[in-house]
């Protein structure tokens, strides 16, 4: 790029406003207040990369016009199907536009016309003119107005980095002669979104097929006697309505528009009004980014990639709101002789509660060391005891602390107090509670946020915390240890850190006794944690040199299988190329005329559409088996021998209290709950867990669909009731009721329609989702879930009991009282509606399966301490619990274990668990 031109960025807002706020639709973004905050978020963080990795020199944005346009005047059907705009982004707009506004960046909306039309008379007014123009849009009609110096720009989603089209990217996407083209392609495509009719029988495929073949929609009806059957007539009979869509699709460049390019200029923010509204929207670290935290140098020119200048900076500091450590009287203790350290030890053993947190060379457990430890029981007060990297050293100063860290009348207060009871476990000190974790209980009282010390003190306490950044730098391979930190200022962070913890306790008391769920957190979450804790320091044993042999059996069956599909194919090509196998499955095979490509221009080739055409060719099935084979081997065959701990020769995954919003745990390094249970390659995983040696069993105890008998308890459906209560098949019963069957006339055919039906209906499974998972007619499966509600109406009825009061309350609750929060619940969107509908449906259930095995295990584990057993729980997966146990042990246990899992709670069905044994996890499941 020449060095006189200038770059001008042109944003359509609700394209990319839509873009950001479907993008975390999963997992929204929610404040303090329980806004939905992902629109904004999304939208600024796209404005801010924009403004840091390209620096343009130019820079405006636009926006729909909120009334009918001239394509209405068209066409009064125009967009009618859309569905209504989500409430969240209805709300982010004011917010946007206050953004925009703050950071003089001119936002337009001109009456009449939509985004499109502006952008493209504006980027068409630039052209020729000196200046380098960027659409930043999805929207793929744009691709008609690029030029040489007009580009569309998409921004980063998905892992997928930016992607820039000029005219030759278009050309070969669109299989277009010139960009204009685009227009002719889109008219004889039609658009489901705008509801712009396009010619029917004609898609994406086949609409660049004509106009690459004959140019332009008059080419095609000029050649039309060489076009033949049901296409032909389709294209004669509906020339009207393409010419329509010709028009509609096509983005006008004449837009009156009385701003000029010159006026979009970068200009400096007003940083206390950005200031202002990122707060409200509590999007700090978007501040830090953008140089408004002390962290963030700033540049000397606002053009040059910062969004202001040194001169700035000042007034940046003032509109800071939070308080720091520079601004709250504090007093912070080195503990560094024998005599402090003695006192300490009589203080803390005097407490009712204390709050202590342990700093640490890294953040794995068992590859890391103590540095020191803060401990706190006073707002605004803390002691720091520095640890010695020689640990002789350092279990001298440890032991005068160890009898009151292992004093069970004391609680111990801390943030993600697992990982510092494993580092104190790992010099010998078993940390007893009672225990308060401040990152838990957040996650009770607000699963849908984030549960870090630093928002929680921002939130709670308007004040933001030291980071660990500044003392060690950023995160990589270049990060610091804290060992090389000065002494004064480790005492300095790590008080504050027990400090604000120990404050933090006393609002999440207050929070959880506002929900009721002060006896669930203290009864069955906190013992837990003293659960996990135990699990995760004992570990499991694995047979590396099993799992290397499975691993050659494995390698040895995926060599055959890549074979087999390139034979099949009937060429060579690079399997594990989604490129090449695009190629092969609809170029070669021609599997689907209307395959979709990605944002590349190539074919998509991912899981789930793969498995849509599966019965269409042998060839995707082995694909398919060949990609789960390769994932296998790379996450778990090949992955666990390098967890395993050097020292202990076992795996100690971690387990996740405060991550899944249902409540049930997750584990990572290595992720458990991903291994494959039932089929063939699982089994080569599950073969390598193992007891501890020949004098031990592997035992393993599963819940036998706890969720269906959730649903049973809850519905009060007494069909359902019946058959769990006399102890049947409830996959066949279901069968035998919707195919109006006596029990024993059912077929396994049946009983698996069944079976997926059961759990699908728990998760708001629609006929189309229950046809693409059984691969049968659509009419065919609505007949069985019509069936289903005709059989179980007390299913029917909890189902829209359960979305009433999620309506009324906002929420849902499992049967212990753990919340579920559910802001979209009455949109007048569709889809957003639609899928917190199901939440509202499945969470209860979901969640309070996860409540009861939390609960067996806590009983489980006090009975181990209690019974002085040398068995020991070493996994949790699912609905399975499974133990390494001394075979003189195992009947007693057998019997311990069933017992406290199917009385772990009282329902109107037994819950039921399945147990088996042997020396491997495979034999035992």
């Amino acid at each position: 790029m020449a060095e006189d031109r200038k770059t001008l960025f042109l944003l359509d807002a609700y394209a990319l406003i839509f873009r950001a706020y479907y993008a975390f639709i999963r997992a929204p973004r929610i404040n303090s207040r329980g806004q939905n905050t992902s629109a904004a978020y999304g939208f600024t963080n796209t404005l801010l990369d924009i403004l840091n990795n390209q620096n343009p020199s130019h820079l405006a944005v636009v926006i729909d016009y909120a009334g009918p346009t001239f394509r209405n005047e068209l066409y009064k059907e125009y967009k009618a199907n859309r569905e209504a705009t989500p409430e969240d982004i209805k709300a982010a707009v004011p917010y946007i536009r206050q953004i925009l506004s703050a950071m003089n960046i001119p936002l337009l909306e001109i009456p009449g016309f939509e985004a499109d039309d502006v952008i493209g008379t504006l980027a068409t007014k630039a052209s020729g003119t000196g200046y380098d123009t960027y659409m930043v849009t999805p929207d793929k009609d744009y691709a008609q107005l690029v030029a040489e110096d007009v580009k569309m720009y998409k921004p980063k989603s998905r892992g997928n980095d930016v992607e820039i089209l000029g005219p030759e990217e278009v050309k070969e996407n669109f299989r277009v002669q010139q960009p204009i083209n685009v227009i002719d392609v889109l008219a004889l495509w039609g658009d489901t979104a705008d509801n712009i009719p396009g010619c029917p029988g004609i898609g994406e495929k086949r609409s660049k097929d004509l106009i690459e073949k004959y140019g332009d929609i008059d080419g095609v009806y000029a050649h039309i006697d060489e076009l033949s059957g049901k296409q032909k007539q389709n294209l004669l009979d509906f020339r009207e309505q393409v010419e329509l869509a010709r028009k509609l699709v096509t983005i006008v460049t004449d837009v009156p528009v009385e701003a000029e390019i010159a006026d979009f200029e970068r200009k400096a923010p007003d940083l206390d009004a950005l200031k202002k509204v990122l707060d409200e929207l509590e999007f700090r670290s978007l501040w830090e980014r953008i140089g408004g935290g002390k962290a963030a140098p700033a540049k000397s020119n606002p053009a040059q990639g910062s969004l202001f200048s040194e001169e700035q900076l000042p007034q940046a500091a003032v509109a800071e709101t939070l308080k720091t450590i520079d601004e709250v009287k504090h007093n912070y203790y080195l503990v560094d002789n024998e005599m402090a350290l003695e006192s300490l030890a009589v203080e803390l053993g005097m407490q009712e509660a204390f709050c202590f947190d342990t700093e640490t060379t890294g953040l794995d457990v068992r590859d890391s060391a103590l540095v020191g430890i803060a401990f706190s029981w006073k707002a605004h007060e803390a002691y720091y005891v520095p640890l010695s990297a020689q640990r002789e050293e350092a279990a001298k100063v440890l032991a005068v602390l160890q009898p009151v860290l292992e004093e069970e009348g004391i609680q111990k207060i801390g943030q993600n107090l697992k990982f510092d009871a494993l580092m104190l476990r790992s010099y010998g000190i078993k940390l007893a509670g009672p225990f308060f974790d401040t990152m838990v209980a957040h996650h009770l009282v607000q699963p849908g946020q984030r549960h870090n010390m630093d928002h929680l003190s921002e939130i709670y306490l308007g004040y933001k915390p030291v980071s660990i950044e500044s003392l060690i730098g950023a995160k990589g391979k270049k990060q610091g240890s804290m060992r090389d930190v000065p002494l004064a200022q480790v005492k300095e962070y790590a008080g504050e850190d027990a400090d604000l913890t120990f404050q933090l306790r006393n609002f999440l008391q207050k929070a959880l006794e506002e929900e009721q769920l002060t006896s669930f957190f203290t009864e069955v979450e906190m013992p837990l944690l003293q659960v996990l804790i135990e699990m995760e320091a004992v570990g499991v044993k694995i047979d590396v040199p099993a799992l290397q042999e499975s691993g050659k059996v494995l390698e040895e069956r995926l060599t055959a299988l890549e074979k087999e599909i390139i034979s099949m194919a009937g060429r060579d090509f690079n399997v594990n190329s989604p490129r090449q196998v695009g190629e092969v499955l609809f170029e070669d095979l021609k599997i689907d005329a209307k395959a979709g490509k990605t944002k590349t221009g190539q074919f998509s080739t991912n899981e789930e559409t793969l498995q849509k055409l599966r019965d269409k060719h042998p060839i995707i099935g082995k694909i398919l088996e060949q990609r789960g084979l390769k994932k296998l081997l790379s996450t778990y065959i090949e992955a666990l021998p390098k967890l395993v701990d050097p020292q202990s020769s076992r795996l100690h995954t971690s387990y996740n209290q405060a991550q899944v919003v249902t409540g049930r745990l997750s584990s990572s390094n290595p992720n458990l709950q991903n291994i494959p249970i039932r089929d063939e390659e699982g089994r080569e995983i599950r073969k390598a867990f193992t007891a501890t040696d020949a004098e031990h069993v592997f035992l393993s105890a599963d819940y036998s669909q706890v969720e269906l008998r959730l649903m049973a308890h809850l519905s009060e459906d007494e069909g359902m009731l019946a058959a769990f209560n006399r102890g049947e098949d409830i996959h066949a019963a279901t069968a035998a009721r919707i195919f109006k069957l006596p029990l024993e006339e059912v077929t396994s055919d049946m009983r698996r329609k069944a079976k997926t039906a059961n759990f699908g209906i728990i998760y708001g499974i629609s006929a189309f989702g229950l046809s693409e998972r059984l691969n049968i007619p659509r009419s065919e499966s609505k007949a069985i879930i019509d069936g289903y509600f005709e059989s179980f109406p007390g299913v029917k009825r909890y189902m829209e009991e359960s979305v009433r009061l999620a309506r009324e309350n906002g929420y849902v609750r499992t049967l212990f009282g753990r919340k579920r929060h559910l802001p979209d619940i009455n949109s007048r969107n569709a889809v957003v509606r639609g899928m917190a509908e199901r939440n509202a449906i499945n969470a209860p259930i979901q969640g309070t399966a996860a409540d009861i095995i939390k609960m067996a295990m806590v009983a489980i584990q006090n009975k181990l301490k209690s019974g002085n057993f040398g068995a020991r729980m070493i996994l949790q997966v699912h609905d399975e619990l499974n133990f390494d146990v001394p075979r003189k042990e195992l009947e007693a246990l057998r019997g311990l274990v069933k017992e406290a899992m199917e009385q772990a709670c009282s329902l109107k069905v037994p819950l039921v668990v399945d147990m088996g044994e042997g020396s491997s996890w495979l034999e035992a499941h």
